[in-house]
């Protein structure tokens, strides 16, 4: 296996004929599109594993919500362990919400490929943002906590879900020790009736970083409290934010450097973003706002552009510049060369698996990436 960087005068054929490798299958893993043109600088995985690679992650999980395609969640299955459902919310008195579209379907077709289905529990409010007063409401009263426990207890098993996946953010500060409480009492009672329950962290440097998504949230204690911890590493560049990687690698390595610090590596995910932005230029504060896209999707805006793709040395991100209609855009995704670099300081850290921000846009090269020798890859050029 091989990721190889498209150079000036490649074609899929060429590059088919340097690595004997047939050009249906290089086009089949990297998603390409009829007439198969590439951009100098596109990242391609170059492989002949088949779908049913091994998985050499612990746990290999991807968010999905309960619209997804069926198709996508079809191909993606066969690289997972884990399915978290998103979203199940709660009101104030720990009344357990569902997710307003049904999601019996996935946990079925989830269970049958052999993949365990994951219960999210968010508090998100009546506008659909993260809810710090719902939060409060729920862990600072004993009632309302027991009540939310004993309902995920009731449906967990009745839906085939295999454990919780706690995904809580803008956690107040006079919150923090309620909160760690309330996931190890819920982590405590879902154990005894054989599930487990993970816990989202925000991207943490220190233990004396500041802000609200950090103010609420003992690493440490949630760490020993929670069967599983995810690392949330990405959203660096955002929607409203200026334009920037969304995933830097030197930022992501700072963030495992001091959980792995604090948290037995064995118990942590790192999270993988399977998105980019594409930001309009100049940008402006408060005005500017950025599109989400799939990886596929921006490499096929490049390739339908003419432009071509630049690699972050420090970030260790892929970027591009173009533009439409007289406006200059830039987007900054992730690509297979990213993503193996992320792989390696997941496997060299010695953490247990990696949680993909959703698969709800189908990154085949990605998820095979992931299910081969750890993301162990070569680099090459066609000659």
């Amino acid at each position: 296996m091989q990721i190889y960087t498209v150079q000036p005068g490649d074609s899929l054929y060429s590059i088919s004929a340097a690595y004997q490798l047939s050009a249906d299958t290089i086009a089949y893993v990297n998603q390409l599109i009829p007439p198969y043109e590439l951009a100098v600088g596109q990242s391609l995985l170059l492989t002949e594993e088949s779908p049913a690679a091994a998985q050499y992650f612990l746990r290999t999980a991807g968010y999905a919500y309960p619209f997804i395609s069926p198709w996508v969640l079809e191909q993606s299955l066969p690289y997972l362990q884990e399915l978290p459902v998103f979203s199940y919310g709660f009101t104030g008195n720990g009344e357990l919400l569902p997710p307003a579209l049904d999601d019996s379907w996935m946990i079925t077709v989830a269970v049958s490929a052999g993949v365990t289905p994951i219960l999210t529990l968010t508090p998100f409010g009546p506008d659909g943002n993260f809810n710090n007063a719902l939060i409060h409401s729920m862990v600072q009263s004993e009632t309302a906590k027991n009540n939310l426990i004993s309902q995920l207890l009731q449906i967990v098993p009745e839906k085939g879900f295999g454990g919780v996946n706690v995904d809580f953010e803008y956690i107040l500060k006079e919150d923090r020790d309620a909160f760690t409480a309330f996931v190890s009492e819920l982590t405590a009672a879902m154990n005894r009736q054989g599930g487990q329950v993970s816990v989202a962290l925000a991207p943490k440097v220190s233990a004396t970083q500041t802000g609200v998504l950090f103010d609420g949230k003992d690493f440490q204690a949630l760490g020993a409290a929670a069967n599983h911890a995810l690392l949330m590493t990405y959203e660096w560049g955002y929607r409203y934010g200026p334009p920037m990687a969304v995933a830097p690698l030197d930022q992501v390595r700072r963030v495992v450097t001091y959980a792995t610090g604090v948290i037995p590596p064995g118990k942590l995910s790192l999270g993988l973003a399977n998105y980019g932005y594409d930001w309009p230029l100049p940008y402006q504060k408060g005005i500017t706002s950025a599109v989400t896209i799939g990886n596929v999707e921006a490499v096929q805006i490049a390739v339908q552009n003419g432009v071509p793709i630049e690699y972050d040395p420090v970030a260790r991100s892929p970027y591009f510049y173009y533009t439409k209609d007289g406006t200059e855009h830039v987007v900054w995704f992730e690509d297979v060369r990213s993503w193996s670099e992320k792989l390696a300081l997941t496997r060299d850290s010695g953490m247990e698996g990696v949680g993909i921000w959703q698969i709800m846009r189908l990154f085949r090269a990605g998820l095979i990436l992931i299910n081969s020798s750890y993301g162990e890859t070569g680099t090459g050029t066609a000659g």
